[in-house]
């Protein structure tokens, strides 16, 4: 039976909501539903909006995916009273989907489970099926039943851990292994086998019993569903377990060889010598046990260690197999006689294309032949405006009289200032005029 909400926790003031503390909204949601909605509508949706969430959020707060009636009823006593209505928001939820009877929740999945004897179907529907019959509406009050949206939670959870767990590289777990490693995320047995029966409704994990232990199987990655227990799975599993036993059993004879040794050295401190042989040879008739126990486990060890390379080999086969037939499909119709036609056409296009683009640069320099004529010319501008300046440079005028002395080194300058012209047409006379005006300036 799983865990009651009142055994996981008790529901504390700050974990309800706020109306729970006004007495007036408390009592009209702690009264009894109307016979039918149509009655009041109001009435019946305001409370049922209250409670179904609630009833869902309270046994996810207690990390619990099973209620009772019984459960909700001491889960919510507030001032020694129970809500009236609660058995009428549970059949409201079945009816919805919310949740679901744990004996029709079980029955819906492989009858395998009924070998297990897990605990499950442990309330039978017969209460309820006579209530039904005699026609009441009321659910029994340990009738259990599963809150489907918190069963999914726990499913997907153990899903992940498993996959990232290193048990995801083994083909079959037992129960019990599986129990220890999920322990942080469901807290009861009847909490796993839920989990493990909404796995099996997705097709991600199947059970089976074999020589009376119950064995697990989840859907490796990248797979949609899980496959069938095979032969070959139970093959691998037994050499699993088989090495798990040679290594405790090799573990547990070299603790007592170390056992032997120190024994023996005690007996030789206590000058016991002959006692001390026997322990020695009690540690050599172990150590025996322990190597042999050792040469077989390597032998397991090497049997696994073939049977994953072959697995290996399987899977990459497979793919090699995907990428011949996915090569033969993209280059069907494909032959080295058309890839050469293609090439030749490439090129031809490329010549024509050269050809077009020459013809369209003619075209465009005789469009534009009186402007490369400006052109030109605005060149030949920049070209005599960079030339270097040549024309006379005359001394700077002096700003008082000139003596004699000054004259002639004026003179001297302003001939050195004439540029050097090989064949020049100035005259003597118009040398003279032209540093008379110069004197003239100076004076």
């Amino acid at each position: 039976m799983p865990v009651s909400l009142q055994q996981k926790a008790g529901t504390s003031s700050s974990e309800l909501p706020p109306d729970w503390e006004d007495d007036e909204r408390m009592a009209f949601l702690f009264s009894a539903f109307k016979e039918n909605r149509e009655v009041d509508p109001s009435d019946w949706d305001g409370k049922m909006n209250f409670w179904t969430p609630l009833v869902v959020q309270t046994c996810r707060r207690h990390d619990s995916v099973c209620m009772s009636l019984q459960d909700l009823n001491e889960s919510f006593r507030r001032k020694g009273s129970v809500p009236l209505g609660l058995s009428t928001v549970i059949q409201s939820m079945i009816r919805s989907g919310k949740v679901q009877k744990e004996s029709d929740f079980a029955a819906n999945v492989d009858s395998g489970w009924l070998s297990w004897g897990v605990g499950l179907l442990l309330v039978r529907p017969l209460k309820w099926t006579l209530s039904a019959l005699l026609g009441s509406g009321r659910v029994p009050l340990e009738e259990s039943f599963v809150v489907i949206e918190l069963v999914k939670e726990k499913a997907a959870a153990l899903m992940a851990a498993y996959r990232s767990s290193p048990l995801a590289v083994r083909s079959l777990l037992s129960f019990q292994e599986l129990r220890s490693f999920s322990s942080h995320i469901c807290p009861d047995e009847t909490t796993l086998c839920l989990a493990l029966l909404q796995l099996q409704r997705e097709k991600h994990v199947t059970v089976s019993l074999h020589e009376g232990e119950k064995l697990v199987k989840f859907s490796q990655a990248g797979q949609s569903r899980v496959s069938p227990v095979s032969e070959m799975d139970l093959g691998i599993y037994q050499l699993q377990r088989s090495e798990k036993l040679l290594e405790e059993r090799v573990e547990a004879l070299g603790q007592e060889v170390k056992r032997c040794k120190e024994q023996a050295k005690a007996l030789l401190k206590e000058g016991k010598k002959s006692q001390a042989l026997r322990c020695l040879k009690g540690k050599k008739c172990v150590e025996g046990k322990a190597d042999r126990l050792y040469t077989q486990l390597e032998t397991v060890k090497g049997i696994l260690d073939r049977i994953a390379s072959s697995q290996t080999d399987r899977l990459v086969m497979q793919a090699y197999q995907a990428g011949v037939a996915a090569l033969r499909i993209s280059l069907k119709g494909i032959t080295i006689e058309r890839a050469e036609n293609l090439v030749d056409q490439i090129q031809e296009l490329c010549d024509t294309q050269d050809e077009v683009n020459q013809a369209l640069a003619g075209g465009a320099l005789n469009s534009t032949e009186g402007e490369s004529e400006e052109l030109e010319e605005e060149l030949k501008s920049l070209l005599e405006e960079g030339a270097p300046d040549t024309s006379l440079t005359l001394p700077e005028i002096p700003r008082h009289p000139v003596s004699t002395k000054e004259t002639s080194v004026l003179d001297d300058a302003f001939f050195l200032s004439l540029p050097s012209v090989p064949d020049t047409n100035i005259t003597d006379e118009e040398l003279e005029r032209e540093l008379g005006r110069l004197r003239l300036k100076a004076t």
